[in-house]
């Protein structure tokens, strides 16, 4: 009878995986919707590695041709999936970039006072990175002179300044190295929301070289320091008990970035 009421006990943790404040979550089942209910919180590493940073969606096989496959808006108008399939000749510069006006869903920009410091608490988040995306149109097909995917409402979302500016750096950054050793990429990211909110929870990022040089799965926190969000507006206030811990050896990717004035 005791080793039945163990194993009931286990049960929610064996089916969906285990994770933790660490950052980290061992199974290799995980999707959309149990990544929905994951709640970040005050402490816990903003970056969660999944299945041991091996890609569970996306295969090297899939690689055909440079394109990137929009998922479009939901009945929400919330922004969906995207897989992008990239080589050295979708990386630009940041110097031809033009202005922004897309509005994607809980976008609510206000800014905040913290310790008397003006933050800008939301960007306009590329899910592909803007820098990744030239030769290629709005509708991801290969066209030679385009200059990068900047206000694509299907490209765009609602993310936080750390997670744009951080954290997503960070991952990117790994792309645009790859591609810059003319590796073949293909990378997948996924805007996360919790049933009907129009903020986006996270991002999931994946990503994987044809060669199998590089490879990563991780789950995005979309939070910001002493900020916390209404995810079902977009609405944020001051809360000086969230705490968001920083991202490690983030001046390195800044030092190496190929665009430093970039800001997606």
């Amino acid at each position: 009878m005791k080793k039945i009421i163990v194993l009931l006990m286990l049960l929610p943790t064996l089916l969906t995986g285990c994770t933790n404040g660490n950052g980290i979550d061992s199974s290799n089942q995980t999707s959309t919707k149990n990544i929905s209910e994951w709640t970040y919180q005050s402490g816990d590493k903003p970056v969660k590695i999944i299945n041991h940073d091996n890609p569970t969606t996306i295969k090297e096989s899939e690689f055909k041709y440079s394109h990137i496959n929009y998922g479009g808006l939901d009945k929400l108008q919330r922004t969906k999936a995207v897989t992008a399939y990239l080589t050295k000749n979708n990386l630009g510069h940041s110097n031809t970039r033009t202005r922004q006006i897309w509005r994607p869903t809980g976008w609510h920009n206000q800014p905040k006072y913290i310790d008397g410091t003006r933050v800008i608490p939301q960007n306009r988040g590329h899910l592909i990175a803007y820098t990744v995306t030239f030769n290629l149109n709005n509708k991801g097909q290969e066209q030679v002179g385009e200059l990068g995917s900047i206000d694509n409402p299907y490209n765009l979302f609602t993310q936080t300044e750390f997670s744009n500016q951080q954290t997503m750096t960070q991952v990117e950054q790994k792309v645009r190295t790859a591609l810059a050793q003319n590796k073949k990429v293909i990378y997948k990211v996924e805007p996360i929301f919790r049933g009907n909110e129009l903020m986006a929870r996270g991002v999931w990022v994946q990503a994987l070289t044809t060669d199998g040089s590089m490879k990563f799965n991780r789950y995005l926190f979309n939070v910001q320091d002493r900020i916390k969000f209404d995810y079902a507006t977009g609405r944020s206030v001051v809360d000086y008990k969230l705490r968001v811990p920083a991202v490690e050896n983030q001046a390195t990717y800044y030092k190496h970035a190929y665009h430093p004035k970039y800001r997606h």
